[in-house]
């Protein structure tokens, strides 16, 4: 029987969940169309080049995560990991460099092999938002803005806090890189196994270990701040200022460098204590060389992504849907008229539900635990005299309602929804 279980690290999405991540999409492309973003859909399977040139060779994706495999012509093909990468290849390929200052929302099912975990699935999802073209703070800031708005919108805003850095241009990295692994090299013994291998191929991920040993290490490790040159650092200071300005509270933190290669000057992550050791619901940066480095035109960009599993570990429900009026028809006379009524009344915007089959008490128990407003019974009786029983499923209070005048009767009773 295991074969129909779902493959581990899945799950099926349904009931308040299911209600709770269409709100938070719908929530997030509401409040990505108030600044101006439009919406893009990529193909959830890439080249694996696509991933393998712009994570980064040492990165933890593409070295243990990515599904990959080979298709019937040969190609490799891998699963999106995540959503910068594909819309970067579609700016290319699409040609989309005309369009420049380019803004991009996305959402969609992400896929990463990793221990699934609180908040952490192998098939997740993501939404997020990418702004091209533009190479001032200014865009990082209403990156931000955007992203605080979201999660005040979802009432998030209260658990989760901003964390900000700057890992800087080219120039501040790699002098900050070197002093990085003359400091760890006196350790090598110490650190952990990945930390070791990263010394090597990414030492500023050593930053992001949780390993205890080497947070003790990591203590008295030169601070990338230390190592920003002067247009780094007004950079820093301008997205700083803006976010001041607008009063959203950030805290600086010079451990933060984020896990792929393509980032430069800003990174930030919201983070939740409601979440535990996973705490990051929403990551971003800027990346000013990735879509150049991919064969692309010079375009900077930044931009962010939230997983909206963690989102819902973090939202208490949906807002409420509106309360449907189940039409409870008695009699195969009465059932092809009901449809007909449901039908019409469907059409003009009323929310209604059917009571198929069973007594009249099974179906009212139903049409209750659908929290329906009310039911519409209709019998025989009420067919020929052109009326129906409306029955007020929260007082039990009745009346009889001809059909001609059902419409405004329910735009009256459903108003308040």
């Amino acid at each position: 029987m295991s074969s129909l279980q779902p493959v581990r690290g899945t799950h099926d999405l349904m009931g308040e969940p299911l209600k709770i991540h269409n709100y938070i999409i719908e929530t997030a492309r509401n409040v990505s169309a108030c600044y101006g973003f439009e919406e893009i859909a990529t193909p959830i399977f890439e080249f694996t080049s696509v991933f393998q040139r712009t994570l980064g060779e040492a990165s933890d994706i593409v070295n243990k995560e990515m599904y990959t495999f080979e298709d019937r012509g040969g190609e490799s093909l891998t699963l999106r990991p995540e959503g910068t990468a594909p819309i970067a290849r579609a700016f290319i390929s699409e040609g989309l460099s005309r369009l420049t200052p380019l803004k991009l929302f996305y959402q969609g099912p992400m896929f990463r092999y990793e221990r699934p975990q609180k908040g952490r699935t192998r098939q997740f999802h993501q939404l997020g938002v990418e702004l091209l073209g533009v190479g001032k703070p200014l865009a990082d800031i209403e990156i931000l803005s955007l992203a605080h708005t979201l999660l005040e919108k979802l009432h998030l805003t209260n658990p989760a806090r901003l964390e900000i850095n700057s890992i800087g241009d080219d120039q501040s990295r790699n002098a900050f890189r070197k002093a990085l692994v003359t400091y760890f090299e006196k350790f090598q013994n110490d650190l952990s196994e990945d930390s070791r291998k990263r010394l090597t191929t990414n030492p500023l991920r050593i930053l992001d270990s949780k390993d205890k040993k080497d947070q003790e290490l990591i203590t008295s490790a030169p601070q990338l701040e230390n190592f920003l040159n002067a247009e780094s650092q007004k950079f820093y200071d301008d997205v700083m200022d803006g976010l001041t300005k607008l009063s959203i509270p950030f805290h600086k933190n010079h451990k933060l460098v984020r896990g792929l290669d393509y980032y430069c000057h800003t990174v930030f992550e919201f983070k939740s204590d409601a979440l535990g050791a996973q705490d990051a619901i929403l990551s971003g940066g800027r990346y000013d060389k990735l879509i150049s480095d991919m064969g692309g035109p010079q375009t900077p960009g930044v931009g962010f992504a939230a997983g909206i599993e963690r989102l819902i570990l973090l939202s208490k429900s949906a807002p409420k849907q509106k309360s449907p009026v189940t039409v409870v028809p008695l009699g195969e006379t009465a059932e092809k008229e009901a449809l007909k009524l449901s039908h019409q009344l469907r059409k003009e915007g009323f929310t209604i539900d059917m009571g198929y089959s069973g007594n009249l008490s099974k179906r009212m128990k139903r049409a209750d635990k659908m929290n329906s407003k009310a039911a519409l019974i209709m019998g025989d009786d009420e067919i020929q005299r052109g009326v129906v029983t409306w029955k007020d499923l929260k007082t039990g209070a009745q009346q009889e309602i001809k059909i001609t005048q059902l419409s405004s009767f329910l735009q009256q009773m459903t108003s308040d929804d």
